[in-house]
């Protein structure tokens, strides 16, 4: 073990810090030398977005001090972003194991330091606390959950006053400050319990309320009350609203999975409680089967990525993918918008650049203006704020099963989107037929784009390093040529600059992605997990689809161009 994981582990050792945790690294010396190697060879680092890792002792784990000494950081901040007002700050936790335990001891050490404090009663979806930080007017908030990872992770979301996640400057500003905790003593870590006020049923209210107002065509639900939903929270924090939400939107006809439908941190029915993965939907489709349901939906462990399950043609299930879904949702936004006489001249939608261009071929075609932003809602919620004064926002996602309809809040939503989703079958079976049909219907009429992800890990201590040097072969030597087609741009995100017959600067902001378009329209794009050694390769092909008889041959055909484009850029 090297000389500075030794001084972390001493420190610890004899430091403030419990026996209980002093106990387990005194064990893990005698049983486990690579387990604490691994535990203390960095600190776990704040990134953008807040924290994520692996639950257990140490610099390089998620605990009680990992992550008081991160909320001390912030809390600073907070009150130097804020001098002269009383910082006030919103905080929830999802169904994770120690989810409640990490929240309480966010909400103490924002407490000690003279922060007044809403803490939830209970578990809610993330998507809440957007919410409740605009409608309790705070400056800041956080969420703990690790999202759709593994049972063994947790982590630490932090929020802006505008209910979105931080941005320039202040992500950067809040990491240094979070950086100056050197020692668990610099902590404030209890004193001020007077400062926080137990929140619950008052906000869920509000915010059901709020959903209940997206509807678009209520009186096709009263029509269709009876539509079969079967929806699962894949034991998540969805079952505190969604079930509410379906309720009042008028839906009559909801199942319920039972097997996934109490919380539980360990997810014992899936591997990864993530609605993008076939098997944490497996369930879900044996009952959407079983009592021939019009539509599956499912939600994350905090609930704000939603994926669904609908009939094809054969009456077979499938499950759309997330640039499915999201063409769905923002071509029956703009669409049913229009019919109703509610589209404004002023109406904007926004995606972000590693989803489907066929959002921005349905938005263009419908004088609706389309943003691109780089992945993440936090630049969606940013965009908005920018843009609030003069445009008027419809709705937002990104291919990773996220959306989010109107501006009440700033996140991604699964919970207001499965009401959508569940109102947009109604609306398409009033008109004979299904959410299936209707999506080879656009195809038809926009062009039929497939899509494809992969992704790939590089594991231990030099996998950061590999995938920076597989960054740097792509950008030194980028592909003359994919699936036959020239490349005719490279977009760099992290230079700002894109590369045709001339360059051209890009305006967003810099992120270390790279992206290759060709003469066919083909765009593949590489970008790094900011949080994991994993690195994502997004692939998109476009074509023309001449009939929804000719869908399949077209399917195929499209696939195995993607898996061409693989196999030129060597990722098997």
């Amino acid at each position: 073990m090297d000389q500075l994981i030794e001084q972390k582990v001493a420190n610890w050792l004899n430091g403030a810090y419990d026996e209980e945790t002093k106990n387990s690294i005194k064990q893990l010396q005698q049983t486990n030398g690579d387990e604490l190697a691994d535990a203390f060879y960095r600190n776990l680092e704040f990134g953008t977005g807040g924290l994520r890792g692996i639950m257990g002792i140490g610099t390089n784990r998620m605990n009680k001090y990992t992550v008081g000494m991160a909320t001390q950081g912030y809390a600073n901040y907070l009150k130097k972003s804020f001098p002269s007002q009383d910082v006030r700050v919103a905080i929830a936790h999802d169904s994770r194991n120690n989810s409640r335990f990490f929240a309480e001891t966010v909400a103490n050490v924002f407490a000690a330091n003279d922060i007044k404090v809403f803490l939830f009663e209970d578990l809610r979806p993330t998507p809440e606390l957007s919410f409740t930080i605009r409608q309790l007017g705070c400056q800041g908030g956080v969420v703990c959950t690790a999202s759709h990872n593994p049972k063994e992770y947790n982590g630490y979301k932090a929020y802006w006053d505008d209910g979105g996640q931080l941005v320039p400057p202040h992500d950067k500003a809040v990491i240094a400050e979070v950086e100056k905790i050197a020692d668990v003593n610099d902590v404030k870590w209890s004193g001020g319990e007077a400062n926080i006020t137990i929140i619950g049923k008052e906000l869920d209210e509000a915010y059901i309320n709020m959903v209940k107002h997206l509807s678009v065509y209520p009186e096709v639900i009263q029509e269709q009350k009876d539509l079969k939903i079967v929806y699962t929270p894949i034991h998540g924090t969805g079952i505190k609203l969604v079930p509410q939400v379906l309720k009042e939107f008028g839906f009559e006809n909801v199942t319920i999975v039972e097997e996934q439908a109490v919380p539980d941190g360990n997810f014992p029915t899936v591997v990864y409680p993530n609605p993008e993965e076939k098997e944490a939907m497996s369930i879900g489709l044996k009952k959407a089967a079983e009592i021939d349901a019009d539509i599956l939906c499912a939600t994350d462990p905090d609930a704000d990525r939603v994926g669904i399950g609908v009939k094809n043609t054969k009456g077979e299930w499938v499950l759309m993918n997330g640039n499915q879904t999201a063409v769905l949702a923002f071509n029956y936004m703009i669409e049913s918008r229009k019919e109703k006489g509610l589209q404004q001249p002023n109406d904007m939608v926004v995606k972000t650049i590693v989803t489907t261009n066929m959002i921005d071929v349905i938005a263009e075609k419908s004088g609706v203006k389309c943003y691109n932003v780089l992945t993440g809602f936090k630049w969606i919620a940013e965009l908005i704020k920018e843009k609030e004064a003069t445009e008027n926002y419809v709705v937002g996602g990104e291919e990773s099963y996220g959306l989010m309809i109107g501006s009440q809040l700033r996140d991604k939503d699964a919970v207001s989107a499965v009401a959508l989703l569940c109102e947009m079958a109604a609306y398409e079976k009033s008109k004979g037929r299904s959410l299936y049909r209707k999506m080879l219907d656009l195809y038809v009429q926009f062009g039929y784009y497939q899509e494809d992800l992969i992704s790939i890990t590089k594991k231990g201590r030099n996998g950061q390093q590999e995938i920076a040097e597989m960054m740097e072969g792509f950008r030194a030597n980028p592909p003359k040529e994919l699936a036959g087609s020239k490349v005719v741009e490279l977009l760099d995100y992290d230079k700002q600059v894109k590369t045709n017959l001339t360059s051209e600067k890009i305006t967003l902001p810099k992120s270390n992605v790279l992206q290759f378009i060709t003469e066919d329209g083909s765009k593949i794009s590489a970008r790094p997990s900011g949080t994991e050694p994993k690195i994502k390769f997004y692939f998109s092909v476009k074509t023309d689809l001449p009939s929804v008889d000719k869908f399949e041959e077209t399917q195929q055909k499209a696939k195995a161009k993607i898996d061409r484009i693989i196999t030129e850029m060597k990722l098997t």
